[in-house]
């Protein structure tokens, strides 16, 4: 049986990795080896962050609910606990929207909140 060399698919793997590492800077976007340390460094990056997005935004949504509860004399907590328990079902995102947003409609919410509480 003849031997095989693998031309052909290390070309393909080397272009696979280089069309990836397409405006990198230097070696990292010419040679082989940076270029595949580059972009592996880059998807473990984008795969953790993905999660991390959905973290970051919530912490700013409750930054925003707090601001905005705590200018109707409450806390942040006091107003969930008394939105849950008023059976007022929102989600922080859209709390923080009206926060930022509708401040009047938020303060019917805050209101809403401190009967319940």
């Amino acid at each position: 049986m003849p031997r095989v060399k693998g031309g052909p698919s290390t070309k393909r793997r080397h272009k696979k990795y280089l069309k990836a590492a397409k405006g990198f800077r230097a070696g990292r976007g010419n040679l082989y080896r940076s270029a595949r340390e580059a972009v592996e460094r880059g998807l473990a990056f984008a795969y953790r962050d993905r999660k991390q997005r959905k973290r970051d935004f919530r912490r700013l949504w409750i930054v925003r609910i707090n601001a905005a509860a705590r200018s109707h004399g409450l806390s942040y907590s006091r107003l969930i606990d008394g939105l849950k328990k008023a059976q007022v079902d929102i989600d922080r995102k859209v709390l923080a929207d009206m926060a930022v947003y509708d401040p009047t409609g938020f303060g019917h919410l805050a209101e809403v909140a401190k009967g319940s509480a």
